[in-house]
């Protein structure tokens, strides 16, 4: 799957908690500007660490709890889960290179 996968409130435990593959979940929103300038960085990490890592997207209006649970005040927010687990974060834009290290010191 070479597109970030959309994750609910309903389906995050099985998406992104249950995975066999580490998950980077950006919590992002439709009226962020700084969500929509990380965007593409995501969609093309998606692509680069397909059968390495999994890719997920949750909207936080829509899936709010998912984003509570893990105390994001601030978006864009990237999370990387490996083994049901939180292990790393970047909060804001930032450039491709920093997303890419976190990933790799995980990976």
């Amino acid at each position: 799957m070479s597109e970030p996968i959309a994750v609910t409130d309903q389906t995050f435990e099985q998406e992104v908690l249950q995975s066999s593959l580490p998950v980077l979940v950006d919590f992002w929103a439709v009226w962020c500007g700084p969500c929509r300038m990380v965007a593409p960085v995501v969609e093309q990490i998606a692509k680069e660490y397909q059968g390495k890592l999994k890719v997920c997207k949750v909207d936080v209006d829509e899936s709010r709890q998912s984003a509570v649970n893990l105390g994001i005040s601030s978006i864009p927010t990237l999370y990387l889960f490996k083994n049901g687990k939180p292990v790393d974060n970047i909060i804001g834009a930032v450039p491709k290179t920093v997303i890419a290290q976190m990933i790799n010191k995980h990976l």
